[in-house]
């Protein structure tokens, strides 16, 4: 616990108490550790004759234990994020799109089981300003849309990360295009708008009891928002000061509105470490007020390295890793999240990769749950990184025919391929007793990344799991890790 002192320091307090305890016939029980010994002897009796030495060190015991006691605050009360963006699943229902678990079972409430039975504790939905001026299906969160979703999101006890896009298409990876209503408009005035639109859209949300836990203020916004074109590196033609205009009127909004909630500002190059300097650099010094740096990384775009046969998980991985701890060196006021995330499970994408990442995470149901585990285990110990959000993990093909969408990523979680009862779940095996979901299925792995790093007892290792098989009134119960279980893996 006292690592982060010195050597010296600790023998020095060491000292002090065995000092002190010699010294003052009260010191009758020996403490167990540090800490204890040190708020011990802090109550201890000085004795008069007593050197200066022993009246510093009382006065530097209360100091740490002070310190102490708001850091493990502090500890106590940092939250971690992980769960998904469900911002189609009211269409894919609105058609009737039936989802089944690992075990066969009908869901019958997608974004409940994904609490109850994955772990996840966060959901992120996107909203346009009028998405009526796209044909493109999947552009159709309006507020009202989001204000419903919003609402369900809260009562199922998640927290809702509401991802402003500030155009009536998608804002993403250099696309900047302005709502059609804004057009032409001067930096003043669009500022205005925007800051006025967000002011509404937030009202609306908390009369609705669906107050936004987290608001990302612009989506993938490296290179613009708006028409206010930006780069991550000198170059001409940049408008920053448009650009800084409406992000201080978004997150003024936010702050004004929903006081509680986390502002997220969002890019899209996650391994480039010069690139996130620069433009967090540029946000710091201009004052832009907001708390998480929001991160997307799709490993056939964001790899940033290229992968042979010989690449191991490790050298794959240097890049991100590096990345955010530069940010934690440069920003460490700011937290880090990946806001998106994912990777295909049939083919494997062709357009725009500059990555073949599928060396590594071949466009199968086994790649994408080793990619899943794989962001989990290697970037769960980094400790400014709390929150890992996977992107569409509803998609289950273009919806019961075609009824959803126009075209399938096969990046989500469920095949697209439809039985008579519902879309089957990506999995490597069928879990049993001794295979638990977590094991062979990515949604339910996704849990892990809220125990932190070395915390907890993670079920899903073979060496971890405790079980043991009995008859309770006629029926085979067994029993894994203290909770019961059907003999065909079932929850009971």
């Amino acid at each position: 616990m006292f690592c982060f002192l010195g050597t010296s320091m600790q023998n020095a307090l060491q000292k002090y108490y065995f000092f002190i305890k010699r010294t003052n016939t009260r010191a009758r029980k020996e403490p167990k550790n540090l800490f204890c010994k040190l708020n011990f002897a802090k109550n201890l009796r000085i004795p008069n004759n007593c050197c200066n030495f022993a009246l510093v060190m009382k006065k530097t015991i209360s100091l740490l234990i002070c310190a102490l006691v708001c850091a493990i605050g502090q500890a106590q009360e940092q939250t971690r994020y992980v769960g998904g963006d469900i911002s189609m699943l009211p269409k894919y229902e609105q058609y009737n799109s039936a989802y089944k678990d690992a075990y066969g079972n009908n869901i019958s409430d997608l974004l409940t089981w994904f609490v109850t039975d994955c772990g996840w504790n966060t959901f992120r939905v996107r909203i346009f300003v009028n998405p009526e001026n796209t044909d493109d299906p999947a552009v159709c969160q309006d507020l009202a849309y989001v204000t419903a979703l919003g609402k369900r999101i809260k009562d199922a006890g998640a927290y809702f990360m509401l991802d402003f896009h500030y155009s009536d298409n998608w804002v993403d990876a250099g696309k900047i295009a302005a709502p059609k209503a804004w057009k032409g408009l001067s930096d003043e005035l669009m500022a205005d708008s925007l800051g006025n639109y967000t002011h509404r859209v937030l009202q609306t949300l908390k009369a609705a009891g669906a107050t936004p836990d987290l608001v990302q203020v612009g989506n993938e916004i490296m290179y613009g928002l708006c028409d206010r074109k930006v780069h991550p590196y000198n170059a001409s033609g940049d408008n920053w000061n448009g650009y800084l205009m409406l992000l201080r009127a978004g997150c003024n909004a936010v702050r004004e509105e929903c006081p509680n909630a986390q502002i997220i500002i969002h890019t899209d190059r996650a391994t480039n470490g010069d690139y996130n300097y620069y433009y967090y650099k540029k946000l710091k010094d201009n004052q832009v007020d907001y708390d998480i740096i929001g991160l997307s990384f799709y490993p056939f775009w964001h790899l940033g390295m290229t992968p042979n046969s010989n690449t191991t998980k490790e050298e794959a991985f240097a890049p991100i890793i590096a990345a955010i701890n530069r940010l934690a060196q440069n920003f460490p006021e700011k937290r880090v999240q990946i806001v998106e995330m994912a990777t295909n499970f049939q083919w494997f994408p062709t357009d725009g990769v500059n990555y073949n990442s599928e060396i590594l995470w071949p466009g199968t149901v086994k790649g994408q749950y080793d990619f899943v585990k794989d962001m989990v285990d290697y970037l769960k110990p980094l400790a400014n990184l709390d929150g890992l959000n996977y992107w569409f993990p509803e998609e289950a093909g273009n919806g019961d025919y075609g009824t959803v969408m126009t075209g399938w990523l096969n990046r989500g979680f469920w095949k697209e391929e439809k039985s008579t009862s519902g879309h089957s779940i990506n999995k490597t095996a069928t879990p049993n007793i001794l295979i638990p979901a977590a094991n062979v299925c990515a949604p339910y792995y996704m849990k892990n990344f809220l125990l932190g790093s070395g915390e907890g007892i993670d079920e899903t290792r073979e060496e971890n799991i405790r079980a043991r098989k009995y008859i309770k009134n006629g029926q085979i119960v067994i029993e894994r890790n203290g909770r019961p279980y059907s003999a065909d893996g079932r929850s009971l």
